[in-house]
């Protein structure tokens, strides 16, 4: 064998490295317009998860600071707050539906608020899309908060 045909045979020729990255882009395109991978009961279990660290924040703030500390939901416009926190979005798909004491809940609006001692109004947020529901429960005696798939 010669050394021209060994160099031939050693490697890979322009046009061959410029279809390979080609065909590399094309799939790497295909890939980033799809967009991000979504699914609708990860985001109601992560927004019911949200939902619920927030209650336990207020609860500790409420031991912490030893005064009562509310957090408010805004259920027409999908949102809640812990006392003079910015707002938290809640997607517009899931209807929020709330439960709690009478005195709590004003037109659209409804408060749960923890106290010192770590005990609260209580009541329930439940969050459906039509195919699933979760609920977030706030136990009134101990202001314990869960989450609980229906």
């Amino acid at each position: 064998m010669t050394s021209r045909a060994r160099r031939r045979e050693a490697g890979f020729t322009l046009i061959e490295l410029l279809i390979a990255i080609s065909i590399a882009g094309l799939f790497i395109a295909m890939i980033a317009m799809h967009g991000k991978p979504r699914s609708a009961g990860l985001e109601e279990n992560g927004t019911a998860s949200e939902l619920a660290g927030g209650l336990r924040e207020a609860r500790a703030q409420a031991i912490v600071q030893n005064k009562p500390v509310a957090l408010t939901l805004d259920i027409a416009n999908h949102r809640w707050k812990i006392d003079n926190q910015p707002f938290r979005r809640v997607p517009p798909q899931f209807r929020m539906d709330v439960l709690t004491v009478q005195g709590e809940a004003r037109g659209n609006l409804a408060a749960i608020v923890f106290e010192p001692d770590g005990s609260s109004t209580g009541g329930q947020v439940a969050f459906d899309d039509g195919l699933r529901k979760f609920a977030v429960n706030i136990d009134w005696l101990t202001g314990m908060v869960r989450v609980t798939k229906e």
